[in-house]
């Protein structure tokens, strides 16, 4: 065991919302807007100086399918929407309607891979940034959120570290966004991590960003070799067996971008390790930049289009697909994806099929072996923790079975799931209703009038008026 002392300190209050979000991820940025739009004085915590969690500081892209598994329904709409149209407007993203599955934009694959969204990263910074002012949101910046404060079984507050030092944000109601469950559960709720059989989580990734790639050849090549399971697979399968390709992963993950020779890399993999645990997170920013080194020479040699390609940039920070699942109101499950569940509480749909990146070994991702339905529901009571009040928590640490998360953890059902507990939050402060008693009938209507999709049964909202169509 390891050493420990006694630390106690006073810290002031720096800062009271009537609605505290803690990280500006996807699922962090529509929680915060919603709040803000719904009348809540909004306070965002961002540990970067800049917001989008994984859109920017991950470099993770594109984002995945808005749409139903089949791609005729567009199912994520409202602040989703309004974000990529705006990106779009600048030159910064091509919305989902005109990505077709296939196609290099979305890494060749065609199974789940209908309408996703190709982005740059700055435009999302600078979107994310004035969407946020707009609506009258406070932003919080390179502080970091490293406790809770609570009294009993309330939730009131967090402890935030920054050049400021240490110090209280008071929030009425805490919308946890972090990704990893932290304010949950440094506030008492309990939760889950990693799949059943050993805890193992899905392996984290290093994205990067390649230049000078001859964007034709590449095309041409995997045009040309329709057996590969995924880019390149037949070039990675004999360096393997020579000893040649050490990452274990069965081709190349890569996606074209909007400017000409560059490409998205997912591709590097580290398993075995925590994404709640610095030292974990600190190996795993090690062995990615090596395997980044690794893939840059292996690319160079072997694949066609990138033998002058160059290292761009590297994410600033490793991609983590998988931490806690808040034990909640209601676990969501794999039978409810594949059966299409109709929830009376439903918030938002999806229709991203499970992709389980393999803990252990080399396979995994979207193969459609776990079998979803072509449009499925997440209901509110899966942001709605047990045991703490006044909080919320959007995003992959919904409450979930592992298998269940690999479908729902990608960014455009986060941020859905975030307009969602934004709104909710929003209602309970304003109202002075506790987030698990809020009437769910009036933050559907909320949700429809503000542009969110809740299915057909729903196109009509509870006031009468029609739901917001997508444009």
């Amino acid at each position: 065991m390891s050493a420990r002392i006694e630390y106690r300190k006073e810290l002031p209050v720096a800062a009271e919302a009537d609605v505290l979000v803690v990280g500006s991820g996807p699922a962090g940025l529509g929680a915060a807007i919603a709040s803000a739009r719904n009348g809540a004085r909004t306070l965002l915590v961002e540990r970067y100086g800049f917001l989008g969690g994984n859109l920017t500081a991950g470099l993770v892209g594109p984002c995945m399918t808005s749409y139903s598994l089949d791609g005729r329904t567009q199912l994520i709409r409202g602040i989703f929407e309004e974000m990529v149209l705006r990106m779009e407007r600048i030159g910064g993203a091509i919305h989902p309607s005109k990505v077709a599955a296939s196609t290099e934009y979305c890494g060749f694959i065609t199974y789940g891979h209908d309408k996703v969204t190709p982005f740059d990263p700055e435009a999302a910074k600078l979107v994310a940034m004035e969407m946020c002012l707009e609506a009258g949101v406070e932003l919080r910046l390179h502080t970091l959120v490293v406790d809770a404060v609570t009294s009993g079984d309330v939730l009131t507050g967090v402890v935030a570290a920054s050049k400021s030092g240490l110090e209280v944000l008071r929030g009425t109601v805490t919308v946890d966004c972090s990704a990893d469950g932290d304010v949950a559960a440094r506030a008492g709720a309990p939760f889950e991590m990693g799949r059943p059989s050993d805890g193992l989580m899905q392996p984290m990734t290093l994205f990067f960003r390649v230049a000078n790639v001859d964007d034709e050849r590449v095309k041409a090549y995997v045009a040309a070799h329709p057996e590969d399971y995924r880019p390149f697979a037949s070039i990675v399968q004999q360096a393997r067996a020579r000893g040649e390709f050490p990452i274990p992963r069965r081709g190349v993950g890569l996606y074209r971008t909007l400017e000409p020779g560059v490409w998205r890399i997912n591709t590097t993999r580290i398993q075995r390790l925590a994404g709640t645990s610095a030292h974990d997170l600190t190996q795993a920013e090690i062995e990615g930049r090596r395997q980044v080194k690794t893939l840059l020479a292996f690319f160079r040699k072997w694949l066609p289009g990138f033998e002058r390609c160059e290292l761009l940039d590297t994410a600033a920070q490793i991609g983590v697909r998988e931490t806690r699942r808040i034990a909640g109101e209601y676990t969501l499950t794999l039978e409810d994806l594949a059966r299409g569940t109709e929830f009376d509480d439903v918030v938002a749909l999806a229709g991203y099929p499970v992709d389980i990146h393999s803990p252990t070994g080399d396979g995994g991702g979207a193969t459609g072996e776990l079998e979803t339905a072509n449009i499925y529901e997440i209901p509110y009571r899966c942001l709605v923790p047990l045991k703490v009040e006044q909080l919320l928590v959007a995003g992959r640490s919904l409450s979930a079975t592992h298998e269940a998360l690999a479908a729902v953890r990608v960014m455009p059902p986060a941020m859905a799931m975030g307009q969602a507990a934004g709104t909710a939050a929003a209602l309970a402060a304003t109202t002075g209703t506790p987030p698990r008693r809020i009437p769910v009938v009036e933050l559907q209507s909320r949700l429809l009038r503000q542009g969110a999709y809740l299915g057909e049964r729903h196109a009509v909202s509870r006031t009468g008026g029609r739901a917001a169509p997508a444009t």
